[in-house]
């Protein structure tokens, strides 16, 4: 009877829980059984280790195998414990000495050729490895990712003879490599291409700046997509900590991470038929949605009254905290979720309602169930709703003068945040109500006029605060310590859906 224990780790949201895989020969016929909750992916690892060891020249025991995925509570997917599994296998056997495996860590998926193949959520387990003080190897495939998590000691092999030969001290693996330094291959549209809608481009100047929500209301092809394409550009890198934040929740859901460009910010545009799992996070094991995988980037939801109401009020606490909480019976998960959302709308089915033409031909009745789709709580949540009207002829010449580009746009962006994070540390959408009340205090005068704002146009609390934000940010852009009355007017004028300019019928 022999034992043996090689360390893993699981991977559960955005975190990696540590596994103990402990393998027990012992007489009687021969069998391999698994325990400790494996999925089918797991319990099917038996075959492939089996081919790996016996294609790497070694000899697989004749033995009862008993393998143990402990925590037996903690559910196990994927083909990330094959590797473990068979060093396991191997040292129990005394092909390798089973002191060799104690400070190290194992992650990989085997081919039936013994090749280690990528596997999802390297990160999480490097950062986790990195905290215990342990070694840990990865398939080559997983290297540069598993090389950002700063300090850790990670290695890479192609084979599982390489991993052997490694442990038996006859080979040294390569350490794992990331080349951090940000890429200028990442080419953002430029804002030049957009002709006319100088409104539209300011706001979206005001939403970069102060990392505000914004809505386009318009009819079809005035440039509404256009426009919320252009926002990452204007957006600067994330620190190193955003990135890392986000590149978490990238490799949890299996889409890897670039080490040239995993501080660039992601821009995330979900069709309007996404269930509300795909957009909020959920299944039977719960997993980040695309507001976690837009975490400290932009979400653009197109054609907002196509979707299901259901679906984005999901997005009303998540717009507010910064997180989302899946709950299931089993388990409760929780994910970032700090994106900035970007959305756009038609103002009627048609999309032609409010247009000089006076193509649209939507009863009134049909406009406002369309509008009502969606609810007051999440408007309220936007801070700039923005009219796109169609453009005139004469801005959609090849030949009209372009307006400012996104480099030019971008450095005012970039010194109305400096402003910001120098003030506050943090932009002005998310201070807290004390921050804004320190940070976006009024002139007399300027408070009796959001007062008869609140009144007249029947802003919420809500809605008077954004206004606050967003007018700070306006001042910022113009280099003015204190907010002035043209910051105030500008930013109550961009509350067009609570003005009632596009309001649905009672």
């Amino acid at each position: 009877m022999s034992l043996a224990l090689a360390h893993s780790r699981a991977r559960v949201g955005v975190h990696a829980p540590a596994v103990r895989v402990e393998v027990y020969l012992s007489g009687g016929l021969p069998a391999l059984n698994m325990v400790g909750l494996p999925e089918a992916a797991v319990r099917e690892s038996r075959d492939r280790v089996r081919a790996a060891i016996l294609c790497a020249q070694f000899e697989f025991p004749a033995r009862r195998i008993t393998v143990n995925l402990a925590p037996a509570d903690l559910p196990k997917d994927g083909g990330r414990f094959d590797l473990p599994i068979a060093l396991g296998i191997l040292a129990a056997n005394g092909v390798i000495d089973p002191n060799a495996l104690s400070d190290i860590e194992f992650i990989g998926e085997l081919a039936l050729t013994g090749e280690l193949r990528a596997v999802d959520g390297v990160l999480p387990a490097a950062l986790a490895a990195t905290n215990e003080g342990r070694r840990l190897i990865v398939p080559l495939g997983n290297g540069a990712e598993a090389a950002l998590a700063g300090n850790v000691r990670a290695f890479t092999a192609r084979t599982l003879l390489e991993v052997v030969a490694h442990l038996n001290g006859e080979k040294t693996l390569p350490p794992a490599i990331a080349d951090r330094r940000v890429t200028t291959e990442t080419t953002y549209p430029d804002l030049a291409d957009v002709r006319g809608q100088g409104q539209a481009r300011r706001a979206l100047e005001i939403a970069a700046a102060g990392n505000h929500h914004l809505i386009f209301i318009g009819p079809p092809g005035g440039g509404k997509t256009l426009l919320a394409a252009r926002l990452p550009g204007l957006l600067p890198p994330m620190d190193e900590t955003e990135a890392m934040e986000a590149a978490l929740v990238a490799s949890a859901c299996g889409q890897g991470v670039d080490p040239g460009q995993w501080r660039q910010r992601r821009f995330r545009a979900p069709h309007h038929t996404a269930s509300a799992a795909a957009l909020v996070g959920g299944g039977s094991r719960p997993r980040p949605g695309e507001i976690s995988l837009a975490h400290h980037g932009v979400l653009f939801l197109d054609e907002l009254a196509e979707w299901s109401r259901r679906t984005l009020d999901g997005l009303r606490e998540p717009l507010e905290s910064g997180v989302v909480t899946v709950s299931r019976a089993a388990r409760a998960e929780e994910f970032p979720a700090r994106f900035q959302l970007v959305a756009a709308m038609n103002p009627c089915p048609c999309g032609w309602a409010g247009d000089p033409s006076g193509r649209c031909r939507c009863p009134s009745e049909v406009v406002a169930r369309y509008r009502a789709r969606l609810s007051g709580p999440l408007l309220d949540r936007i801070d700039l709703h923005v009219a796109v009207p169609r453009l005139a002829a004469h801005e959609i010449r090849i030949d009209a003068p372009p307006g400012e580009s996104t480099a030019v746009v971008r450095a005012r962006v970039l010194a109305a945040r400096e402003r910001q994070q120098q003030r506050a540390g943090k932009t002005n959408a998310r201070l807290s109500q004390a921050e804004a009340g320190r940070d976006c205090a009024l002139e007399a005068r300027d408070g009796n006029l959001l007062e008869q704002a609140m009144q007249s146009l029947q802003f919420s609390a809500r809605a008077a605060h954004r206004i606050l934000r967003v007018a700070r940010t306006i001042a910022d852009l113009a280099g003015c310590e204190r907010i002035a009355t043209a910051h105030l007017r500008e930013a109550i004028a961009y509350r067009q859906l609570d003005r009632g300019v596009f309001r649905a019928a009672a």
